[in-house]
Order: structure tokens, then sequence, then C-alpha cells
């Protein structure tokens, strides 16, 4: 391993700290920790509304029985916080982007956020305020800017006012014009996307995304194609199982249905690739088997106190599977040092627990456990054997051997950022 580490210090470290300082990555890396508080409220809410405790949901709907339009009023609690934070992550994104940016460029921030939201909302309306807007926040944000800042040194378009006018109008007014010409300019593109017979840029994106899943086969290649594109999209801001559900979805029933047919039938069950499979295998802790991240930043990442302080907010989520906390929170999102383990952990556990069921060992996914379950009893439940408990065990410990260098070089790239400003 220190031969490993020494390499990676030689000729990734210096690679991966140069893009990390990049101003544009810098400023999306500081808006994503900006949410972080956001993002553990709502994960925590999430979790109150599906803990998949036997016997839970009944309980509660016996004691808190009303419903509002079909729904139960005691999971409104947890709804309205998601609400209030996942469901306009896109929005806060777009702000925030754009306001770390503009203040690198010592450029108004407030107003540089103002015209980016403005920009966002010219772009998908309505649509993409929540993580499904994401990639399309980034763009505007960075674009808009970019476009507000050379437009705000161009003396000609800055209105003076005169002395002795509170400071905050006198900044409006200096925004007005750059502000005016930047969203429309956005609204312009927009239009002519409008034009094509693009009704919304942000639903045709992920539509155009997802076009060409939508008829491959269910087969190993798939699998692994899958385990890395997910993480892969994630890594760049968007939700990536968000994107490819409609997929996941469109091979999901009929396999299961199969499978169970098969299984009464006493047959052989025909399909491997399936959602449960993902979801009890690979997605332990979430996407990246991040719960295999959080056990390898306490075995060799507690000297790094950033790790440790989001990793101790982020694991009783990720005990659950959700990661919203460590994704947004460390980031793993465009962090380069965590980028190869966070792809390549997924590959290798969906190759094993592949393999696994093709040889017998372990059968195959029947069963479609909650996606709240925690890890190796989702394996269990999934394959309704103590063999998928036993896969997803050794799985964890196959991307914790992954993980460990790359927070070891984390944290050696922490301390040593630290002693430099001491």
């Amino acid at each position: 391993m220190q031969g490993f580490i020494a390499f990676m210090e030689k000729h990734f470290l210096p690679v991966a700290a140069k893009i990390g300082n990049q101003r544009h990555l810098v400023a999306i890396r500081d808006a994503f920790a900006y949410t972080m508080p956001l993002m553990i409220l709502g994960a925590f809410a999430v979790l109150i509304n599906n803990l998949p405790i036997p016997g839970w949901a009944n309980l509660m709907n016996s004691i808190f029985s009303e419903k509002i339009k079909g729904t139960y009023i005691w999971t409104m609690f947890g709804g309205n916080i998601w609400n209030g934070t996942f469901a306009i992550l896109g929005i806060m994104i777009a702000f925030l982007v754009a306001y770390n940016l503009g203040k690198s460029y010592d450029v108004n921030p407030v107003a540089s956020g103002i015209v980016s939201l403005g920009g966002f909302f010219a772009v998908g309306g309505a649509a993409g305020m929540d993580a499904s807007g994401l990639f399309i926040a980034l763009i505007v944000a960075i674009i808009s800017v970019e476009m507000f800042r050379r437009l705000s040194g161009n003396k000609h378009l800055v209105i003076k006012m005169p002395d002795g006018v509170p400071p905050a109008v006198a900044a409006s007014f200096a925004a007005l014009l750059p502000a005016m010409i930047t969203i429309s300019v956005v609204a312009l593109v927009t239009t002519f996307f409008n034009a094509a017979h693009v009704e919304n840029v942000v639903t045709a994106f992920y539509a155009a995304v997802q076009k060409p899943f939508m008829g491959m086969a269910n087969s190993y290649p798939t699998a692994l194609l899958l385990a890395f594109i997910t993480p892969f999209l994630w890594f760049f801001g968007l939700h990536g199982a968000n994107m490819i559900e409609p997929f996941m979805q469109t091979i999901n029933a009929p396999a299961i249905t199969a499978n169970l047919a098969a299984m009464k039938a006493g047959k052989d069950i025909p399909y491997i690739v399936n959602k449960p499979l993902f979801d009890s295998f690979v997605n332990m802790g979430g996407t990246g088997v991040t719960i295999s991240l959080i056990i390898a930043i306490f075995l060799v990442g507690r000297k790094n106190k950033a790790y440790m302080t989001v990793t101790s907010l982020a694991t009783a989520p990720g005990i659950f599977n959700i990661n919203e906390p460590l994704m947004f929170g460390l980031p793993i999102v465009l962090n380069p040092i965590l980028f190869v383990p966070f792809i390549l952990a997924p590959m290798v556990c969906i190759t094993v627990a592949y393999v696994a069921t093709a040889v017998g060992f372990m059968p195959a996914c029947t069963v479609m456990a909650p996606w709240v379950t925690p890890p190796i009893i989702g394996g269990i439940i999934a394959t309704a054997s103590w063999q998928g408990g036993v896969i997803a065990a050794l799985n964890i410990v196959l991307a914790t051997l992954i993980y460990l260098p790359f927070v070891y070089m984390g944290t050696v790239m922490e301390q040593k950022r630290e002693a430099s400003q001491a």
C-alpha cells in the first residue's frame, strides 16, 4: 500500500490539488457545503417516514389515522421538511454557486445569485427545482455569472447613483442593466430551444440522457454499465439514480414477475439483473457503496477533522442508505480524490453479486426490500436466503478496501494543508 500511496502522491495528488483549486469547482464545492445542514435534516425526515421496522407504518397509521387527500397526516411532517430541503436543492445550488463565484470575482455576490436564479427559472420554469435540476443549475449559474461580471465591468451599463443614496439601493441600480441583459440572453437561448420544439430544457435534457438506456437488455454488461454510470453522473452533480430510474423500472417489473413465476414453478430463475440486485448489493449506504466509505473514514480518516465531522452526522442516515450528507458534505461531488473508489466500488460489487448468482451460490433477487433497509439485511430479504447476507457483507469488505487508500490520501492532504497554515 505504501508504494501505491507514494505513486498517487507523486502523480495523482498534484493534479487533484490543481483541479481542487479551480475557481468554478471551488464555487460548486462550497455551494454544496452550504446545503449540508438542510440535507442532513431532509435525510432524517425521509428516514422517519420510511423506517424498515415491521409494523411501523401500520402502527403509525393506526395511531394517526386521519388522512388529507389520501395521505396520512403523520407523514406530512417529514414530507414538509422534504419540501424545504431536497425539493429545492436545484434552486439553492443555482443561487449558491453563483454567489460563491461572484464573490471570487469580487462581483456583488447577492446580485450574482439573484441573476442566476432568474436565469434558472427562465430556462426550466418550475421544473428541476429539486435534485433533477442540479446539472442545469450548475450550467446556468456559471454562465450567468460570467456574463454578469463582464457586463458589470462595462461603465456604460452601470447606473451610478448620487452620494447619500443607501448602499443597497446604489448596488441594485449598478446591477440593473447587467442583470436585465443576462437574464434576457438566457431567456432568448431558451426560446430558441422552444422554437425547436423543446418544451422544457430541463426535462428534455433528462429525456435525452435516459433514452439511450431504454432498449438495453438484461445482462452483465448492462449491470456493469449501470454500476458505472450512476456514480459517474452523481460525481458531476447529476442525480444518477433518478436519471436511470425509468430504465431500471423498465427492466425491473418484468424481471421480478418472471423470477417469481419461475420460482413457483420450480424452474431456474431467468433474470439476475434487477433493481433489488442494485439496492441490496451495490447501493449499500447509498450510491457508491458509501457505507464502506463511512467505515474507511472511521478506520484511517480519524485525523481528518472535516471527514470525521461529516461522517459522524452521516452515519445514522447511511445505515439506512441515505447518503446525501456524505455526497454534499464531504463532498463526494467533484471531489477528485474520491472519484476512483466512488466509481470502482459499485462495479466490483455488482460483479461479485452477479457472479455469485450466476454460479448458484446465491439465489436471484425476487423480493423488493424497502430501499431504506440496512445493508446485509437487505441482501437477506431480496434473495430470501442467508447467502444474500454473506455476499452483501463481502461486498462491504471489498468496497472498504477500495476506499481505504484514497481516504488515507485525503487525510494526508488535509494534514499537510493544516500544517502549512499553522
